[in-house]
């Protein structure tokens, strides 16, 4: 079971996509653990690095250069902040970009609950309701692996 591959992509070969493959480019802009539980956090809430290295078990190193690129790929905006009779830090919130990687990083969660089950699985629901990443189409199809066509 595979997708169908048309365009260049079926007549390729053996030569690599490397940077003309969107999945390899998002592989090396966000696929490293530390920025994907970094993503975690930001959509449960955190937006201050102490946070962010606390709640990752991250080393504070990691978590600077982490955030960095994730402000750097416009997946974080930075914002300064300064608590009174404090030096100014700065806060990290979501773009849009960083939204609409929600799916991918819920559908890892999705895949681990179900392929390699947590002692204790991540839930989502919407209105008391449990909430489910698929792959739809915008006819609301559910397409099967070997339905889909993949064309570059």
């Amino acid at each position: 079971m595979h997708v169908e591959l048309k365009g260049r992509l079926a007549e390729r070969g053996q030569q690599p996509l490397g940077d003309y493959c969107p999945i390899d480019l998002a592989m090396q802009a966000i696929g490293q653990r530390s920025t994907i539980l970094l993503l975690r956090e930001a959509y449960y809430g955190v937006t201050r690095f102490d946070d962010f290295a606390a709640r990752t078990g991250l080393t504070e190193a990691t978590t600077a250069g982490r955030l960095k690129a994730l402000v750097d790929l416009g997946v974080l905006a930075k914002t300064e902040y300064q608590e009174p009779g404090k030096r100014r830090r700065y806060e990290y919130q979501l773009t849009e970009s960083g939204q609409d990687l929600m799916p991918v990083v819920f559908g890892l969660a999705q895949w681990s609950n179900r392929h390699h089950a947590p002692p204790k699985p991540l839930e989502l629901s919407h209105d008391g309701h449990p909430v489910e990443i698929v792959a739809r189409c915008t006819e609301g199809h559910l397409p099967e692996l070997d339905e889909l066509t993949v064309t570059v």
